[in-house]
């Protein structure tokens, strides 16, 4: 393999203090020269809770070529009189590997002669942090009263078939710990002051006041979602003003376009719109045009679902928000504060069992009658029953995102989108044909969302009506805006000052209002 290194030298540690990288000669060797080396025991005692972590040896060391792997054990034993669940933490971890050259994976056995079973971790992927810091490993673990679990921890250099000199003067190093999960999401809810509300609310009827900020999961964890008539969720960055929907589960902030100018809530005004009358897409009679991507050509007939939903051609609004993207973001050096979070296009295909359309295929592809995810959760036509939003993207192959292939397709040119119709319910609009004039997202004109409704020889697409009530309208139809949504990185948010209302919207320090 052209440019790469043979062989490099990666020093893993339960007890860390000091790490340097050298690279020596013009040989694929990296050595790193480490304080020293610790038996880690960590005791944690609340009430009649209690358990001792044991590392089983004084750290590990090693030199690994591509696609070698090295592991640790340890265990954890329950010494309180109580069940109990915790978290694995990466600790003092430091990783500038490239994103993918370092995986791992974690088991764990009840018995010292047991047979090794799977831990469902945080990611595959080791994370990267250039400075010390602790990252969740995996999280609820459950301990039963006297019992000791043993555990192993496998790290694998990844041949990722590129370019990955880079990895020649990486380093990674790592204690571990047990104790709370990282929760990036409630970091950024600390910096913005808000407080959560318990429970659910009755997402069926439409939010006429401000009802403030609620909890749901999403992909990467907790996400925090304002509801109703919130007057604290204004933010202006790269020259233009936005709405927050929600903090995602990784902690960035996933805003919506409202304007070159400030307005209050109940306000219908074309300047809150980035475009007017635009077409989702140019064809709408097959299955296939309900993509932000599709497979084929235009005009082409799909012959699966597999095809038809094959990221290969953008649709047309998908263009036009890319082009927007460039222009109003890349071009001006911003692309950097914007994160690379899913947007989803939900084309999952439940079947009428769930979606409750007597004409539903379930097929999704050609000119098959079909009815998408979402009309499963937040009704349509024929399905009048309110269920559930949801923040998680069903198929991995709708979760649009440009350069993350672990959790989304990797499928976008720039990391942007459209606000979904899930989004939509769970901000207040109510179930589908319900008018809301008074939650934040009405902007007094009908704008395209990127969640599709279905096909009866025509796509249609869910959208906001002028009076804010959620719809569907045909995607080869020209009269609807455009909003389009980003994702601004946690670490540029906790820079951001101001507190979020109209007169005093988050922005970074030294921009004007």
């Amino acid at each position: 393999m052209q440019g790469k290194r043979k062989r490099i030298t990666i020093f893993i540690l339960f007890a860390l203090t000091l790490v340097l990288a050298s690279t020596l000669g013009t040989y694929a060797y990296f050595m790193t020269n480490l304080g020293r080396e610790e038996k880690q025991e960590l005791t944690v005692t609340t009430g009649t809770l209690a358990l001792v972590f044991e590392d089983n040896s004084d750290g590990i060391n090693a030199n690994l070529s591509l696609g070698e792997s090295i592991t640790k054990e340890f265990k954890i034993k329950n010494t309180g009189t109580r069940d109990v669940t915790t978290n694995l933490l990466f600790n003092d971890m430091i990783n500038t590997y490239m994103e993918e050259s370092l995986s791992y994976r974690l088991e764990y056995k009840t018995e010292a002669d047991g047979e090794w079973m799977p831990v469902e971790t945080v990611s595959t992927n080791v994370p990267q942090s250039e400075t010390l810091k602790d990252k969740n490993l995996a999280r609820d673990i459950t301990i039963p009263v006297d019992e000791t679990y043993y555990y192993k921890l496998t790290i694998t250099f990844n041949d990722l078939d590129i370019n990955q000199n880079s990895d020649i003067d990486a380093i990674f190093a790592s204690k571990f710990k047990i104790g709370d999960a990282i929760d990036p999401s409630k970091e950024i809810l600390k910096k913005l002051i808000l407080t959560v509300n318990e429970g659910t609310p009755n997402f069926a009827d439409p939010a006429t006041t401000d009802e403030g900020v609620y909890a749901m999961e999403d992909d990467y964890g907790t996400s925090y979602y304002y509801r109703g008539a919130v007057e604290n969720n204004y933010i202006k960055f790269g020259d233009f003003y936005w709405r927050i929907i929600r903090i995602n589960g990784d902690g960035s902030l996933r805003i919506i376009y409202d304007g070159t100018r400030r307005h209050k809530n109940g306000i219908s005004n074309e300047d809150r719109l980035a475009y007017k009358e635009k077409a989702f897409n140019a064809k709408d009679n097959d299955t296939k045009y309900a993509g932000w991507m599709y497979g084929g050509i235009q005009g082409e007939a799909s012959i699966s679902k597999e095809q038809a939903q094959t990221n290969e051609t953008n649709s047309n609004i998908k263009t036009l928000v890319d082009s927007w993207y460039k222009t109003n973001i890349e071009d001006k050096n911003l692309g950097d504060r914007v994160a690379d979070v899913i947007f989803c296009n939900d084309r999952s295909t439940p079947g009428r069992s769930l979606t409750n359309w007597s004409d539903d295929t379930g097929l999704g592809y050609a000119k098959n009658y079909t009815a998408y995810g979402i009309t499963s959760r937040i009704g349509g036509p024929w399905q009048t029953i309110l269920t559930q939003p949801s923040f998680k993207c069903p198929q991995k192959n709708d979760a649009f995102t440009v350069s993350d292939e672990e959790l989304g397709n990797g499928d976008l040119t720039y990391p942007v989108g459209l606000i979904t119709a899930d989004e939509v319910v769970a901000a207040g609009s109510g179930k589908y044909d319900k008018a809301s004039p008074k939650y934040y997202l009405y902007k007094g004109l009908r704008y395209w969302l990127l969640s599709p409704g279905y096909f009866n020889g025509i796509v249609y697409s869910f959208i906001v009506q002028s009076g804010g009530t959620l719809h569907y309208y045909g995607v080869k139809g020209t009269a609807l805006g455009v909003a389009p949504v980003i994702n601004l990185k946690p670490e540029y948010v906790k820079t951001l000052i101001g507190d979020g209302t109209i007169n005093n919207p988050y922005r970074e320090d030294g921009t004007s209002i």
